[in-house]
């Protein structure tokens, strides 16, 4: 049995964020905290299942609902779309605010952060800022810098706020991000085949009322700022040689150019000196792969590393 508590926190700049916490009914002191930072269009409520599974194992399990996102974007009727300045940063101090709500509640107890997709490269800033805070971190569906895309992304993004304002939705700039995801899936039976082989987890997702969405020109612009922050030697150099970091993806996940941008990244941290950094990449798996038809798997591996560094 578990209990799901749902609660939410108020930021510097005055903005409410939603979270949840699962626990074991019966709770006794946790062997360790996990935070889940979740992706771009969808909301911490599609980790239940998994959230689940991890209090099975003596862990306690946070995440929060990103600013534009979900149950936090209704609270501040501020939909696709995470703040007027400095948004990403906003975003990773809103995670690490959770951080610190978890640690007061369970003293000394260690924390496990695990991002998926903008969710990975969010906790990949945190761990620049806040790694030592942290016995690990997993990070799901991530990738490596586009470079020149980005750059002509954050061009466009600009001129968009100009011309439209940050808050307006962006059909074009959300086309170039994901308009290219699907391509490797033809036939395509849905706009989001690259999220998962599982079609019923597909057909959830496009179901689901607080998944997806046209994001705005401030948002790809924060969004794209972010991933250039993260990838800057400077940045990357902050990040404490002793954190241990596994990165996940399936070997066909876009987001991840196909393995590539993991491999990429897997290579930055080692040329940083962490002294503990691993990939596994899933043969012929998606994007989402706490959804994939080999999650059972997925799931497994992810329990064994936070068991083996706690």
């Amino acid at each position: 049995m578990s209990r799901h508590l749902s609660f939410t926190y108020q930021t510097e700049d005055g903005v409410e964020i939603f979270a949840t916490k699962w626990a074991a009914e019966n709770e006794i002191r946790p062997k360790a905290i996990v935070q889940i930072a979740h992706g771009m269009a969808e909301h911490i409520e599609r980790y239940d299942a998994f959230a689940k599974e991890l209090i099975s194992q003596d862990l306690v399990v946070f995440g929060n609902d990103h600013r534009g996102h979900g149950e936090t974007a209704k609270l501040n009727n501020s939909s696709c779309y995470f703040a007027d300045t400095q948004g990403f940063e906003k975003v990773m101090q809103d995670m690490h605010m959770l951080t610190i709500i978890a640690e007061k509640e369970y003293p000394g107890v260690p924390v496990i952060l695990f991002g998926h997709s903008m969710g990975s490269f969010l906790s990949r800033r945190n761990i620049q800022l806040f790694g030592n805070k942290l016995a690990g971190v997993i990070l799901s569906g991530t990738g490596g810098d586009p470079g020149i895309m980005r750059k002509i992304g954050q061009l466009i993004a600009s001129r968009e706020m100009k011309k439209k304002g940050a808050r307006t939705p962006s059909p074009l700039l959300n086309n170039l991000t994901f308009g290219s995801y699907n391509k490797s899936f033809k036939p395509n039976r849905t706009e989001f085949d690259w999220l998962s082989r599982e079609e019923r987890e597909v057909d959830k997702y496009i179901d689901d009322p607080m998944c997806g969405g046209i994001f705005t020109a401030g948002f790809f612009n924060d969004l794209l700022e972010g991933i250039a922050i993260i990838n800057k030697p400077q940045n990357l150099a902050m990040i404490p040689v002793n954190l241990p970091i596994l990165l996940i993806s399936g070997s066909k996940d876009p987001v991840g150019s196909n393995s590539k941008g993991v491999i990429k990244t897997y290579e930055a941290y080692k040329k940083v000196g962490i002294k503990e950094v691993n990939y596994k990449l899933y043969e012929n798996a998606r994007h989402e792969l706490l959804n994939e038809t080999n999650k059972e798997e997925v799931k497994a591996d992810v329990i064994r590393w936070i068991n083996e560094h706690i």
